[in-house]
Formats: structure tokens, C-alpha cells, sequence
């Protein structure tokens, strides 16, 4: 899937939407980072995965047939082994994509999302981090407030870490430097107990916080 001249991120979109599926598609070959295939069905994901190796990210939807829920996406993560399998879906609840998270798949990304969006949580998802959003649906514990006090500050590096925003992005957005924002994230991890970002905005999202 590579190209051995130009680097790319190859991408599966798992979608029985086609019309969905071929803007996205179209999209993300123009942008030039990205190499793209295209299933409707479970099983044919699954072939594709089969067919050319392991994709960079597999954009999968959890509503696609043959997918049985949370048990296609077993199966699509055990196929991809190498690389990394996302939920890609109109909706979710919160506990459902904490629980595939456990499951190994690499978070979940709104169809809703911009295409500009879009293909900054591809490159997000594909660098090794689990994509949220803040917004997500939440579930029954979701207005729980955690005990952890921080400051205006950490939580808006801490909404940034949720959306999926890389340290650059962060400092951008609050005019802040990149030394800045790596100090307010270690402060982040300190105060919520957490190994990393990763871990850090899963907290933040099961708990309320953001």
C-alpha cells in the first residue's frame, strides 16, 4: 500500500454509505497523504485487509452489514494486525467506545467531522493515539464531576487533548508555546493519575470533565 517515493497513510473506509464513502474517498486521495480502498460490507473489508495487508487505519462502521456489533470489530482488528481499526459511525454511545477501546480499536471518529477534520484524526489515529471527542454522547455516569481540580488552563489543554489535538495544535489555538503545552500536559497526566494523553482524555471523557 505504501509508495515508495511519497510518504503515505493507507486508509480502508469500511461504509455501506457509498455516496459517504466515495466523497471521503476522493477527499482524502486529493489532500496527497493518503492512499484510500474502499468496502461496503464486513466481509469485503475483511478481504481487502486480506488482499493488500494491513492498512495504516481502517475506518469502520459500526452499523455496516455484517458487522454484528462489536463482534465485527473484533474480527476487523484481529484481521489489521499492524495497524489500527477506528469506529467510524453517526453515533455512539460513550461506554460503547470505551468498550472497544479495551478491544483494542483506536477510538472513535464521527461521520459528522469536517473533511478537513476528518483527515486530521486519520493522521492523529495513525500516529498512534486514540481519537475522541469531547461531545460524544455520554453515559449514565457521565455528569459525575471528578475529584480533580484543575486549572482553566489544564482543562483547555485538557479539551484539546480530547479533541484530538497535537501539542501544536493546542499551542496554536491558546497562543501558548509547544514547551508551554507539554508542561500543562504532564500537570494534566500528574493530576488525573495517567500514563499518558491517551489515558488522560479517556478519563476526562468517562468521567464528565470535558
Amino acid at each position: 500500500m505504501k509508495d515508495n517515493t511519497t510518504p503515505t497513510i493507507s486508509i480502508l473506509v469500511a461504509d455501506d454509505h457509498t455516496l459517504l464513502a466515495e466523497s471521503l474517498e476522493l477527499y482524502l486521495r486529493a489532500d496527497g497523504d493518503f492512499s484510500t480502498e474502499r468496502a461496503e460490507t464486513l466481509d469485503r473489508a475483511l478481504a481487502k485487509i486480506e488482499e493488500h495487508g494491513a492498512f495504516d487505519v481502517v475506518l469502520l462502521d459500526l452499523d455496516m452489514p455484517g458487522m454484528g456489533g462489536l463482534q465485527g470489530l473484533e474480527k476487523a482488528i484481529s484481521a489489521n494486525a499492524g495497524g489500527r481499526v477506528v469506529l467510524f459511525s453517526g453515533q455512539a454511545r460513550q461506554d460503547v467506545a470505551l468498550r472497544a477501546i479495551e478491544m483494542g480499536a483506536a477510538g472513535f471518529i464521527p461521520k459528522t467531522l469536517s473533511p478537513k477534520s476528518l483527515a486530521t484524526a486519520v493522521r492523529f489515529v495513525a500516529a498512534g493515539e486514540i481519537y475522541f471527542q469531547s461531545n460524544m454522547g455520554r453515559s449514565k455516569q457521565a455528569d459525575a464531576q471528578a475529584e480533580v481540580q484543575l486549572s482553566q488552563r489544564e482543562l483547555q489543554v485538557l479539551r484539546g487533548i480530547c479533541e484530538g489535538a497535537t501539542n501544536k495544535d493546542i499551542a496554536h489555538d491558546l497562543q501558548l508555546t509547544e514547551v508551554t503545552v507539554k508542561m500543562y500536559v504532564r500537570s494534566v497526566c500528574t493530576k488525573l493519575k495517567a500514563n499518558n494523553r491517551t489515558q488522560a482524555a479517556i478519563i476526562a471523557l468517562s468521567s464528565g470533565m470535558v
